[in-house]
């Protein structure tokens, strides 16, 4: 084997690899923001500074989500589609790098005499070995197609991490809104069934008074009405309740301890810490589905470079080294090297526009990108502001709310007072019981809708990621 000669046959192939630095891929750029530059009333801060255990510093919620984020079907795919993600990426790595394989064989054969090449000899029985080290169609990157595709599956696999954390962010939210709508429900169907006992005890007097001549039969099926309403909502938030419990436990992905869900009620000091809002810009940083949008967006323009790349020649190079010898004992014996070196080129001429028109899928698949990239960003902007707008306004509605069902009971109270003294029939009782139990039926929806809008923000700000 001719062996300086096979060296400066691989040097001069690695120098080519060595030099294939550039690609044909754009200078990306990030495309400006789509939104206003600031928010109204915004202070400054960062959600995800706030982690997800001080957020949901209530017991029972803090102990589901945990279980939720060991046990959560959709959590563990995504965490499957990374570690899928990360082995491509690194499939697309491997091929900037020579594949050097070794082989060892042997052939033997047997020739009849008689033919052109045994008529002196007779019949002859061939052996030979070998074994051999070698690159088997390395191509030389010098357009830098191979270096795209390596970066697009980086950027890929980014844009898959961060789809994982969007995925637990959510999951957090959904655990934490999923307990609030428990407790709300169960608060629900404690006031039907009270507000049912209470409209019983009403319709049998009314009826007793029936009996006796002083109530009309108009009072005793007014009386009735709200007795059979409020056995309704009782059926209602029973089915409620127990469904929630089911949402619950999909999300959470494995068996509930009775004892996380016994007690949900929002008759409690509920108040989720404050979640400061910064700059706009800041999601950038903060929001895993913006981030998973702009590595989507820069494997698009990575992929761009690939195919623009296609368009010129292409260098492939295999070589091997080795020995071959007639016996397995002389087979490292001097005399014994062997070598070959093939490199080849590839220059496209006419291909029918496949090139062309994978370049132009390439470019609109950008477009694409960002444009998607623009929505995640006005979604963000639009769920933060909606956020700052319900931190600004539901107290002043959930103080109305308590005052309005404190104004009612007061009435009601004061209905029973008349009917029992004979000023006013049973009639208006009846309109001010159903009145004070619709007030306080919209204090709970009211009471969920706050403290769920808290949780929307903390979640839009990016928040729910860290421990």
């Amino acid at each position: 084997m001719n062996k300086p000669h096979f060296a400066l046959s691989l040097i001069g192939a690695f120098s080519l690899t060595l030099l294939a630095g550039c690609t044909m891929e754009p200078h990306y750029q990030r495309p400006a923001l789509p939104v206003a530059s600031n928010w109204d009333g915004a202070k400054t801060g960062a959600a995800e500074d706030i982690g997800w255990k001080a957020f949901f510093n209530e017991p029972a919620m803090n102990q589901l989500i945990d279980l939720s984020l060991k046990n959560n079907r959709d959590l563990r795919v995504a965490a499957l589609n990374v570690d899928t993600a990360r082995a491509a990426f690194q499939i697309d790595r491997a091929a900037l790098l020579p594949t050097l394989d070794a082989s060892a064989g042997e052939t033997n054969q047997h020739l009849p005499g008689g033919l052109y090449s045994t008529q002196n000899t007779g019949p002859v029985t061939y052996q030979q070995y070998s074994a051999n080290l070698g690159v088997t169609s390395y191509e030389v990157d010098l357009f830098g197609r191979v270096r795209s595709l390596r970066d697009q599956g980086l950027e890929t696999y980014l844009a898959t991490e961060a789809t994982q954390r969007a995925t637990q962010i959510s999951l957090v939210s959904e655990v934490a809104s999923g307990y609030l709508s428990l407790a709300a429900d169960n608060d629900l169907l404690k006031l039907a069934i009270n507000t049912a006992n209470s409209q019983n005890k009403s319709y049998e007097l009314t009826r007793r008074s029936y009996d006796s001549g002083i109530s009309t039969s108009q009072d005793l099926v007014q009386a009735e009405t709200t007795v059979r309403a409020a056995q309704a909502d009782i059926a209602q938030y029973t089915r409620q309740v127990r469904q929630d419990v089911n949402a619950l436990t999909l999300l959470v992905g494995t068996t509930i301890p009775q004892s996380l869900l016994a007690n949900a009620t929002l008759q409690q000091n509920w108040k989720f810490p404050q979640t400061p809002a910064g700059l706009p810009s800041d999601l950038l940083t903060r929001r895993p589905d913006i981030i998973a949008a702009e590595h989507t967006l820069k494997a698009a323009n990575a992929n761009i470079g690939a195919a623009r790349a296609a368009f010129f020649p292409s260098i492939t190079l295999t070589g091997t080294a080795g020995s071959e010898s007639g016996s397995l004992s002389k087979l490292f014996d001097g005399g014994t090297g062997a070598w070959s070196f093939m490199p080849s080129i590839n220059i496209p001429i006419f291909d029918g526009g496949v090139n062309q028109a994978n370049l132009d899928i390439a470019r609109d698949t950008k477009k694409i990108d960002v444009a998607n990239y623009e929505k995640a960003i006005q979604t963000a902007f639009k769920e933060v502001s909606d956020g700052l707008a319900g931190q600004a306004t539901y107290k002043d509605e959930l103080l109305a709310r308590q005052q309005d069902a404190d104004a009612n009971q007061r009435n009601y109270d004061l209905s029973q007072m008349r009917f029992k003294g004979g000023v006013d029939n049973y009639l208006s009782v009846l309109v001010a019981q159903r009145s004070l139990y619709s007030a306080q039926q919209t204090l709970i929806t009211t009471q969920l809708a706050q403290l769920n809008q808290d949780i929307s923000l903390y979640k839009a700000l990016g928040g729910g990621w860290k421990e």
